[in-house]
């Protein structure tokens, strides 16, 4: 991960941070259009589930975010269910960090 930007090298510290204070299964983070950070852990209770990315992506939009610019899915899951981030902005890459 050496050839990260820095601006991408801060998304994966930002996931890893949020997963690690909360010790959740996964930690996201985003990037919008105007260059603002977002985080989001996964939340597991008995009536719901939300991923990492969806509250990442949630936070964006909440915030008034229109698109991405990239994001990061800190996760010990193989794969990743981009959708959160390519229904809002369908080029914009998803880096998944292993655990």
């Amino acid at each position: 991960m050496s050839d990260l930007s820095a601006e991408d090298a801060k998304l994966v510290t930002l996931a890893k941070s949020a997963r690690a204070r909360v010790g959740a299964a996964e930690g996201a983070a985003v990037r919008d259009g105007d260059g603002r950070s977002y985080t989001g852990v996964t939340i597991s209770r008995p009536s719901y589930t939300i991923t990492a990315l969806q509250l990442a992506v949630a936070n964006a939009v909440a915030a008034g975010a229109s698109t991405l610019e990239a994001a990061v899915v800190i996760t010990a899951a193989g794969d990743v269910d981009q959708a959160p981030v390519t229904d809002l902005t369908p080029a914009a890459p998803v880096l998944v960090v292993p655990v």
